[in-house]
């Protein structure tokens, strides 16, 4: 509301842009304030159904108020003004149904209230844009209900289920009361894990039995789960087996808070962890689960002598999906951990017929890169940087390509992964460098190379060191390369990246922000890296001629990069439509199929060596 307002402060009467907004926020905060001293309360029934029709109450006139207050701006300032009311009001209706997910009511009355004024005024606008937007909006709402429907009715079923399995659970405590009281201290010590006071292996297979035999007689699912700690070996080595100790407990303490909803914690031995899923096993369920517990292992752990930092692999499988017994779904889950492990390390991998078939390609993949004969199997391919405006080419990115003997032609995005993940990819980058470098020479000074590095590339002094001395060794001008980086390569450790980075500009390279947009790279990233340009992923080039919020996206990326000093190139270009609105907003330089697909060695060096014969002529 602030931003609406300050957009339209000069242009709309003083009570509509400041008085109506600030009184609302006002209003707002106290509220919130409320919230804040009440959010450890505990809330009787009776009181939640009071302030949930409440809330009831109130959607309605607070979505009018705004609604009012927003179509009051419409009359006021150009399009990109009532552009901006637009945005502002669809986008905050898709939140408010969102937020009021639990309460269909309320999202409801808020969809009604909030879409018919938007829609009449979009078409009272008459500007057949606004139409379609107010028409998309109200297009994009029914959708959001349905999900919101979708979501309350699976949030009351679970309540229900959970109600029902309570009260089971009182009822069956009642009964054997009696009896466990004889056998509890027995039974506590034989099941449970004596570090970590989780239930144990022997209690993992005895419930994974019993719940198998349940499942498997009433149809229902059941995930088996098998949890491995990444790093925790160095710490017995650095810290000594009493920090490995208390490194355990502490996990087991953060995951003992996942033992409800259908979900047990065990450890297995070492430091493995087992669980176990029943009710809900839905696939996103599962690795939304999974995801939650590896990102609370991943939380720093002080040891008393300093603080570590270990993480956590899933593996999970799923009955009825796969699995003829309990112990056959655990080897399958305990297969899913290893590809975790070895793919997705500190990640979730869910085990299915699709998955396997993957695992079995990735392995047969690895056991092939493993004997390969780099030198004979490896090569580059040339894909040209084009001027926007000359049309000719001003460098060359090197990009990867293996064919293997054995399994034929085999793509980056396939075996490059694998090479990062068994700690191949080094050799592979540097044979790469050197081979492209030797390519580049024979190219017309100032046509430059751009060449990619993996995140294991800047991720040690030592690894770069052996980059720079590639180039040098070269007698290939540093001036003449740039470096492409991912956004994901810097975001583990950007001290070390940007160490690395500054290293190779001191040498005169240039450093080149890949796939900008897309990742996790922050303004505060571009800011501390020692970038020479940004490279704008193609997701924003495509219909861009048809998609006028891609072209306002590309424009204020140029802008950005205008106002920090750094050049652009733009790819994915596959259109001559693509390309005139890029060269409408003031793009320089492009990349992609409409002009070339990457080119074998010999085809990039014509190319550059004729565009040359041509200029020479002219």
């Amino acid at each position: 509301m602030a931003a609406l307002a300050w957009t339209h402060a000069g242009k709309a009467p003083f009570w509509l842009v400041v008085v109506v907004p600030s009184a609302f926020s006002l209003l707002c905060l106290v509220r919130t304030v409320g919230w804040a001293i009440r959010r450890r309360t505990k809330v009787t029934a009776q009181e939640a159904y009071r302030r949930l029709r409440i809330t009831n109450i109130l959607a309605g006139p607070i979505a009018a108020f705004c609604t009012g207050w927003s179509l009051a701006l419409l009359p006021y300032g150009d399009a990109h003004q009532q552009a901006h009311v637009a945005f502002f009001m669809a986008i905050t209706v898709i939140g408010i149904i969102f937020c009021l997910m639990h309460l269909r009511s309320a999202a409801l009355i808020v969809s009604v209230v909030v879409n018919v004024p938007f829609l009449i005024g979009m078409l009272v606008l008459g500007e057949p844009t606004f139409i379609a937007t107010g028409v998309n909006v109200v297009l994009v709402t029914i959708a959001m209900i349905a999900i919101l429907m979708t979501h309350y009715r699976d949030f009351r079923q679970l309540n229900e289920s959970r109600q029902v399995l309570m009260a089971q659970q009182d009822a069956l405590h009642e009964q054997n009361r009696a009896m466990q009281a004889l056998s509890n201290e027995n039974l506590r010590l034989a099941n449970l894990d004596s570090l970590t006071l989780l239930a144990n292996r022997r209690s993992f297979f005895h419930f994974l039995e019993t719940a198998f035999c349940h499942a498997s007689a009433s149809g229902e699912k059941l995930a088996v789960g098998v949890i491995d700690l990444d790093g925790f070996k160095p710490i017995n080595d650095m810290y000594g087996h009493a920090a490995g100790d208390k490194v355990l407990v502490e996990v087991g303490h953060r995951l003992n808070d996942f033992n409800k909803d259908g979900v047990t914690i065990f450890r297995l031995g070492g430091d493995e962890f087992g669980i176990l899923k029943t009710g809900e096993c839905s696939e996103a369920s599962l690795a939304a689960l999974g995801q939650a517990l590896c990102d609370v292992i991943a939380d720093p752990i002080n040891v008393g002598s300093g603080v570590v930092q270990v993480t956590g692999s899933l593996g999970i499988a799923i009955y009825p999906d796969v699995g003829a017994s309990g112990q056959d779904l655990y080897e399958r889950a305990d297969y899913a951990l290893y590809a975790a492990k070895r793919f997705q390390r500190a990640g979730v991998v869910i085990f299915n017929t699709v998955q396997a078939e993957t695992l079995n390609r990735q392995k047969r993949v690895e056991e092939v890169l493993l004997a390969a004969d780099l030198d004979a199997e490896l090569h580059l391919a040339f894909q040209p940087i084009f001027e926007m405006v000359t049309r000719r080419p001003v460098g060359f990115e090197a990009l990867a390509r293996w064919n293997s003997p054995i399994l034929g032609a085999v793509s980056p995005a396939e075996f490059i992964p694998i090479a990062e993940h068994n700690g191949r990819i080094g050799l592979i980058t540097r044979k790469l460098l050197a081979l492209a470098l030797v390519e580049a020479s024979n190219w017309p000074s100032p046509v430059y190379l751009s060449f990619n590095l993996s995140p294991h590339d800047i991720a040690t002094p030592e690894n770069i060191l052996r980059i720079v001395a590639i180039v040098e060794k070269s007698g290939f001008d540093p001036c003449r390369i740039s470096f492409e980086i991912t956004e994901t390569a810097v975001i583990h450790d950007l001290e070390q990246a940007a160490s690395a980075l500054t290293l190779l500009r001191s040498l005169g390279c240039g450093i080149a922000l890949d796939d900008f947009g897309t990742g996790y790279a922050s303004l505060n990233h571009v800011h501390r890296l020692p970038l020479s340009k940004i490279k704008i992923d193609a997701c924003f080039v495509k219909n861009v001629d048809q998609r006028p919020a891609s072209a306002q996206i590309i424009r204020s990326m140029l802008s950005l990069c205008s106002e920090l000093g750094l050049g652009t190139i733009v790819e994915g270009v596959e259109t001559e439509e693509e390309l005139a609105v890029l060269k409408n907003i003031g793009v320089e330089f492009v990349q992609g199929f409409h002009f070339s697909r990457p080119l074998p060695a010999n085809t990039a060096r014509d190319l550059v060596l004729s565009d040359m014969a041509s200029q020479q002529v002219a």
